[in-house]
């Protein structure tokens, strides 16, 4: 059998879900984009079919939301560094942001880099994209606002911090709302917390609750960290303990520590909170993820910070 006629057997037992109509030759269906279970040959159709479909939609919708909040990033929000290749730390104290380029280096790169500058003379440029180094407020915010101009989300979520520390929280929860609208993870992570607080926007818990949950489902560690926190205080601890499972294996400290927690506490309610093997396995993966961000070139860098902390007294 041909690879044309296979195609069109598969085509023929797609069809629309309300006239019935097959998706072969010239008509092309158009899937369910919240449920992916059924197909549409025109819009027409999918609104009339939609009293029908409304239900089952919703019910599907929200298992495929569930299966994508409880599925394991791959990497934190902030991957791996450009140059060397190697997961950046989660912390944010081991890591430089270029704001000529908007990327996240780590300090052995940005260490080396200086180090090789100072030694044969160079200009101070960024170790990714060899732009040169801004040395004035003036020039940073200048490179800022060429990157939001051309739609970065990192730039944007940075000047909203800049904002919100001037006070100016309606323009801050601006740059946040645009830069998650891109997928920024620390835009929602942000977001998260003017909801919380009313800063900028009124405060709303949903929100909230939704905008931790894109930046966990992002990779942001914290986010997935408190959305544990939220569902142990509503009692649903089988999802608290996956969230901070999920944290955990990103190498977050604070949630491997919630779990060491909940798996010293035993039985709660008639319900064990974290088994044994749940336990062993996070602290596996959580020691794993904490060495794959380890290079003799980063210790270097923090010796050398160590070095200069200790000569300023």
């Amino acid at each position: 059998m041909s690879t044309d006629s296979v195609e069109a057997e598969i085509a023929a037992d797609i069809y629309c879900a309300s006239c019935g109509i097959a998706g072969v030759d010239d008509i092309k269906l158009k899937i369910c984009d919240a449920c992916d279970l059924v197909h549409y040959c025109s819009d027409e159709c999918k609104q009339d079919h939609s009293p029908k479909h409304e239900q089952l939609c919703k019910e599907r919708a929200a298992e495929l939301r569930e299966e994508l909040l409880f599925r394991q990033p791959e990497s934190s929000h902030v991957g791996d560094c450009p140059i060397c290749c190697l997961p950046l730390s989660i912390s944010g104290k081991r890591v430089a942001l270029m704001s000529c380029c908007s990327k996240w280096i780590c300090d052995g790169c940005d260490h080396a880099n200086g180090v090789r500058q100072r030694r044969e003379n160079l200009q101070a440029t960024c170790p990714f994209c060899r732009h040169r180094v801004p040395t004035t407020h003036k020039e940073l915010e200048a490179n800022a606002m060429k990157r939001i101009a051309a739609n970065d989300p990192v730039a944007m979520a940075q000047l909203g911090f800049t904002r919100e520390n001037e006070g100016d929280y309606d323009s801050a929860f601006g740059l946040w709302t645009k830069a998650a609208e891109l997928g920024d993870a620390i835009a929602h992570w942000s977001l998260s917390i003017a909801y919380a607080k009313g800063e900028g926007v009124e405060a709303d818990q949903a929100k909230k609750i939704y905008h931790l949950e894109e930046a966990a489902i992002a990779g942001h560690p914290q986010s997935r960290h408190n959305l544990g926190y939220y569902e142990m205080r509503s009692e649903r601890y089988d999802r608290g303990v996956k969230h901070w499972i999920i944290a955990a294996n990103l190498g977050y400290d604070e949630a491997m520590q919630m779990l060491k927690e909940c798996y010293k506490a035993g039985v709660v309610h008639g319900q064990e909170v974290v088994s044994k093997e749940e336990f062993a396995a996070a602290l596996r993966a959580h020691q794993a993820a904490v060495d794959a961000t380890k290079s003799p070139q980063r210790e270097e860098a923090a010796e050398y910070l160590r070095f200069k902390l200790m000569l300023q007294g």
